[in-house]
């Protein structure tokens, strides 16, 4: 836990700076909104960096581009899913569009509970499960939820947070099994003495040496 700590330390400073910036994108509207949800779908089994790069590939089509600019865009930076990804990004865009005017502020401010706020987006938004919905309204501002990827399951696992077989990472099939071991590195944040959310990014750049979004 020491090692722990010492990390946290040294970064404290630059992560709340990080969790400040994720405070105001909210306040920017609603398409940078959008731009947070894309990028989470392009990181979903990449990495936060073939995301970054893909976005900047998009970001003068992203809003008005056809399927198949978008594919061809992101085949063009070497995106690792291209035609996939892009169906996903255009079907969110029509259906924000159609069901909502793109008014994603206005659906995101009818919701009084969090955990239903999170079950809509990840119901409404096809390849957002629970990790990509967390880290879209992280992304976005709000707090209380974990990005369950791989770097923090491994470091829930080192730190015997959640019980794991040597080698394998527990497997999440359900909403119950993300919401068991959310709560329980909620109660290793309380723990520790760790805000939750900024031990979100402590763990994750524990394994990736970056503080990125």
């Amino acid at each position: 836990m020491k090692e722990l700590e010492e990390l946290y330390r040294i970064r404290k400073n630059e992560i709340k700076k990080r969790m400040q910036e994720f405070s105001e994108v909210y306040h920017k509207g609603n398409k940078k909104i959008f731009e947070e949800l894309c990028f989470c779908i392009l990181t979903a089994n990449t990495s936060a960096e073939m995301g970054l790069n893909a976005m900047e590939s998009l970001k003068d089509i992203l809003f008005s581009g056809s399927l198949e600019e978008i594919q061809r865009s992101l085949k063009d930076c070497s995106y690792r899913y291209p035609f996939k990804r892009a169906e996903y990004i255009v079907e969110a865009r029509e259906t924000l569009r159609k069901e909502l005017n793109f008014d994603i502020k206005g659906k995101i401010e009818s919701f009084t509970d969090k955990q239903e706020l999170r079950d809509y987006f990840v119901k409404k938004i096809k390849g957002f499960g629970y990790k990509e919905a967390s880290h879209f309204l992280r992304n976005i501002g709000f707090k209380g939820y974990a990005i369950l990827d791989k770097h923090i399951l491994r470091s829930l696992c080192e730190f015997s947070v959640i019980p794991c077989k040597k080698g394998e990472l527990p497997k999440i099939s359900k909403k119950k099994d993300y919401i068991r071991i959310e709560n329980k590195m909620k109660d290793f944040s309380k723990r520790i003495g760790i805000d939750f959310d900024e031990l979100d990014l402590l763990l994750w750049s524990r394994k990736t040496g970056k503080i990125l979004k």
